[in-house]
């Protein structure tokens, strides 16, 4: 397996030489006859966070599984830290965090014991204490995990990505469900792992939370991409149009008086 060494920070250019962490070359996955990933392809490096922006069924979930060794491609290959996540599964395991839609963790478990129990199948995971600080959930060590709330499974989810120090980390919808001030926290984490040198691939529906994030975005749509590029490259070639409609009777805005905000 290619050793792909964490490099601090995060860089809007990659030197010759720089090895990808994760590799998806014509990448494509069928559901019987409905091709729901056509053909995608991109790089991730060390530092640095892609995003994978679409609605619901542009297929960014579709090929995060792929990516997180859950599912066969039907076409192309991806390859993680230079290994096939599927067929060397063992081998990528220790070096990736997965954050997937739904976790369905056991109701039964304390928030620590969760934890503690995932911390098990790790080989060099953070204490149970740490992990829990990291996603302000410290507090909350005692309660079972059917007690809390939806945003706080969601951090609770978070940190058993977190658990392992991944050098890849694949998060599927960070932020669903989340109050923005744990939003915020989220994102803060995000950085955090990259200025250690973590690949990071997310999917979001949220354009603002892309554009605060990610170095690179690529717009899914009907399983390709239809975009690809920074932040302000994407920005830069869609024009803004603001489009409204008048109620029945309203001024004509040509007729409306300007002035300052009452």
């Amino acid at each position: 397996m290619t050793d792909v060494h964490a490099q601090p920070g995060r860089r809007p250019t990659h030197p010759r030489g720089d090895v990808p962490a994760v590799e998806v070359t014509d990448l494509r996955r069928r559901y019987g006859d409905f091709e729901a990933v056509r053909g995608i392809s991109f790089e991730v490096h060390p530092g640095e966070v892609f995003a994978l922006l679409g609605v619901n069924g542009a297929g960014k979930t579709s090929a995060l599984e792929v990516l997180e060794g859950l599912a066969r491609p039907d076409g192309g290959t991806v390859r993680i830290l230079g290994a096939d996540p599927l067929r060397q599964h063992a081998a990528v395991r220790p070096h990736l965090g997965v954050l997937l839609q739904s976790s369905g963790l056991p109701g039964d478990l304390t928030v620590a014991e969760t934890v503690t129990t995932w911390a098990r199948t790790l080989t060099d995971p953070r204490p149970v204490e740490e992990a829990l600080a990291q996603v302000a959930m410290d507090g909350r060590a005692d309660v079972r995990v059917r007690s809390l709330s939806g945003g706080e499974r969601r951090r609770l989810d978070l940190a058993l990505a977190l658990l392992g120090r991944p050098r890849v980390l694949v998060l599927d919808e960070p932020t669903t469900g989340l109050d923005p001030e744990s939003r915020r926290t989220v994102w803060s984490l995000v950085r955090e792992m990259v200025r250690g040198g973590t690949a990071v691939v997310l999917t979001t529906h949220h354009l603002e939370e892309a554009e605060e994030l990610a170095d690179r975005i690529a717009i899914l749509r009907a399983g390709r991409i239809e975009l690809e590029g920074t932040p302000e490259e994407i920005t830069a070639t869609q024009p803004a149009t603001v489009r409204f409609t008048l109620a029945p009777g309203a001024p004509h805005p040509t007729r409306l008086e300007t002035g300052s905000p009452r």
